[in-house]
């Protein structure tokens, strides 16, 4: 695996290591390395050195560094000097950059210089600004031929072999947010976010804040559950790959009775309201939640419990269990 040092002045780069945990899950032969104010450049060197001693594969290394021509960036390209048929420095280092490296060391044989150039653009395309007026006005691009259709495709037609593909299908309260949004859709690498709620497809305000939270590059739809239904039956959706996202159980289970082929969900977050039970940091349970997975079980769906691709899965029907007999005694006492 391609290690990764971040470089900063100062506790930049300890911070945006902080932030990449959050969204994307604790991550091996990664080191950040900061100059504080009373160091020098042979300190920031030596930081730099042994990061890359304790990395898997010292020869496939990125360097990702706040300033161009800084200390940091100055000692990293006197080490890279031995080392310029396989490292790579990319400067400007902000948290889209990192989670872009974050999911493009997920791919099998990647080298450094292969995700310094992947990276480039996420870095760019995460400066966004609100109101959206303000923000420049990319150049249109010329269409190619043989470019996919704009238009509506009608009806009938068959794309793929007209099934969709369900690349993630998620449980979380909190729909698409970073951890979604970053982690996950590198993981899965989906064409399309759909997020399948009756009550957020009747939000305007809900819907457009979904809508602008999608990565660049996949496009985010809000559907009620019965339009996800008619979704998953229609041909023209065959070379859709998907990340679905379910607010609640209860939504996953008509949907997937209504003929949404889906075998595995897995399971992000349930926030915490009154009637319910905390199984675990992100997961609360209410006694229809309880017989929700009970039901989901029976049908022979799997349950994938993690909040980001690095975690390790939990046993969903252990937590069931676990709120079911909290539940129980909560309504003895």
């Amino acid at each position: 695996m391609v290690g990764i040092i971040l470089a900063s002045h100062g506790g930049f780069a300890e911070g945006i290591y902080q932030s990449g945990e959050m969204i994307f899950g604790k991550q091996d032969n990664v080191k950040a390395c900061i100059l504080k104010p009373n160091e020098g450049p042979d300190d920031i060197r030596k930081k730099m050195e042994d990061a890359v001693a304790s990395f898997d594969d010292p020869e496939q290394v990125l360097f990702l560094i706040d300033l161009w021509s800084g200390t940091p960036f100055n000692q990293a390209s006197n080490l890279f000097e031995e080392h310029k048929d396989t490292w790579a420095i990319v400067t400007g280092m902000n948290l889209p950059m990192l989670i872009e490296a974050y999911g493009a060391r997920l791919q099998d044989g990647i080298t450094a210089r292969e995700i310094a150039k992947q990276i480039i653009n996420a870095g760019k395309d995460g400066i966004k600004v609100l109101p959206e007026s303000l923000q420049p006005q990319k150049a249109a691009k010329t269409e190619e031929k043989g470019s996919q259709p704009t238009g509506a495709i009608p009806e009938g037609t068959v794309l793929g072999d007209g099934h969709i593909k369900y690349g993630l299908a998620r449980i979380d309260s909190r729909l698409l947010h970073g951890q979604v949004a970053t982690a996950w859709t590198k993981s899965v690498r989906p064409d399309r976010i759909i997020v399948v709620s009756d009550n957020v497809a009747k939000d305007k305000l809900r819907k457009s804040m979904i809508i602008q939270a999608a990565p660049p590059g996949v496009k985010a739809n809000v559907v009620p559950i019965k339009k996800m239904i008619q979704v998953a039956k229609d041909p023209r959706f065959g070379a859709t790959k998907a990340l679905v996202l379910f607010e609640t159980p209860e939504d996953a289970l008509k949907a997937i009775e209504g003929g949404v082929d889906i075998k595995t969900l897995n399971i992000g977050s349930m926030a915490h309201s009154e009637g319910k039970v905390a199984v675990n940091k992100v997961l609360s349970l209410n006694e229809e939640d309880v017989k929700t997975y009970d039901k989901l079980h029976e049908m022979g769906i799997k349950f994938d419990v993690r909040k980001v691709p690095n975690d390790t899965p939990e046993d969903m029907m252990e937590l069931v269990n676990k709120a079911r007999k909290e539940l129980a005694e909560k309504k003895n006492s």
